[in-house]
Formats: C-alpha cells, structure tokens, sequence
C-alpha cells in the first residue's frame, strides 16, 4: 500500500510538532504539510492530494468543523481537541476518529490504525469486500466483521447493529441505506425494522424468524422471503 499523504492543522505550534512528531513513527504515513492558519490549510487541501487531515476543533478563524464541512474533495479525517464534549456536527463528517490533547502515542497509533484499515477497505481494487463493514458511531468510524452480526434493527432515524458479545452500535442510517452496504446473498430485510444474516437462521415458522435468543416477525412485503430462505442457506 502506498504511504498515506499527510497535513495537519492546529492554531498551537506545539500540537503540530507533536502530531509531525508522532507520524514519523509509523512507514504508512508521510507528513508533507503542516498549517498553524486554517486558512492556509483550507487553500491547500483543494488541490485533492491529501490522503489524511489531522485537524483541530477550535481553532479561532474557522472551527475545524467547518473547515471540513466545506470541502469538496474530503480526504480521511482524524480530529483533535482539548475538549471531550464537541459539537454534534461533527457526526455528519464520519470523522476517522477524534483524539484528545494532549495526545498519547498509543491512542494515536489506534487512530492511525483505524485510518490505514478504512483507506484500504475504500480503494481495494479487484477484492472481495463483503468480510466487514464500516459504520459511524460514537463521533468515529467503527469497523463491523459481518459474521458478528446477529440482526439489525431499525429505529427511526437510526439503526442498532447487534453483534456477538460486544456493546450493540448505533448509527445514524436509514436501513435501507444499511442493506446497500451488505451482501445480498448474506444478509436479508425481513421487516420494515430488521435484517437478519441468512446463516443464523435457525427456522421459520408462522412467519416468525428464529435466530439465537430471540424472534423476529416477517411483514407482509417480505413472505416471499420467508418461502424461499432455503435457497440461501
């Protein structure tokens, strides 16, 4: 994989040498720009190159939060801030990941992590990319292996993503929106509110799905779902 591109921009001087600090650290990441002026940053990120932004929140000629906002071309985004509560704004940007300052270098690297795993699932060429998902939850993305998940429910303007073991993940997403993102052949809408992995599936009967540890119903629109499960499996 090609080394990442790189910019940061933070108002504080002493954040950027430690974020240009910290990139050297990793070989899949190349640090080519740093800006104590959003303004500067703003400029430099329309010619499209960067691959990975490092960008504080508060910042005091435009907030980092508009900064993103407003571009065209969004590279990868990993925020910084002093402060843990950050606007809910954010949420609409799918940030990598958000860090609190001062930073530490093993929360660092978790962020990198995050962002090296994500560039690769979006620019994968001729592979096969139906092993995970990603989802924003929590103000960062969140990777999904699909095998850990046990169904999908719908709430509203949200859906909740059970899985295996873990805390359930929420995320704002029509369901719809979701069952685009799954395999068609692995992953099917039995209901306005869910979608089940086929292969959990332990019966069917009296259009009621039986998964483990709990029944979902089948609506009218999806009984022909319901005849010919089997085909799935």
């Amino acid at each position: 994989m090609k080394r990442l591109r790189c910019i940061a921009i933070d108002d504080e001087p002493l954040a950027l040498r430690l974020i240009a600090k910290y990139v050297l650290e990793f070989p899949q990441l190349q640090m080519v720009q740093t800006f104590e002026d959003a303004i500067s940053g703003a400029e430099y990120l329309k010619q499209g190159t960067t691959d990975l932004l490092f960008i504080d929140i508060n910042m005091p000629d435009i907030t980092g939060i508009e900064l993103v906002r407003s571009l065209q071309q969004k590279p990868l985004v990993i925020f910084t801030t002093a402060y843990k509560n950050f606007a809910f704004e954010g949420f609409e940007l799918e940030a990598i990941d958000y860090l609190l300052k001062p930073i530490d270098i093993k929360r660092f690297a978790k962020a990198v992590e995050k962002a090296v795993d994500y560039y690769k699932y979006k620019n994968a060429a001729n592979e096969k990319q139906d092993e995970s998902i990603y989802v924003y939850s929590e103000y960062r993305m969140v990777k999904i292996d699909l095998a850990n998940i046990e169904y999908i429910e719908s709430m509203e303007d949200y859906i909740k993503i059970h899985v295996n073991d873990a805390k359930t993940i929420l995320t704002l997403m029509p369901l719809k929106k979701m069952l685009e993102k799954l395999p068609a052949d692995k992953f099917q809408r039995i209901h306005r509110s869910y979608i089940v992995p086929v292969n959990k599936i332990k019966s069917i009967h009296n259009r009621r799905v039986q998964l483990a540890g709990i029944e979902l119903p089948i609506s009218d629109s999806y009984t022909d779902f319901a005849r010919n499960w089997m085909k799935f499996k």
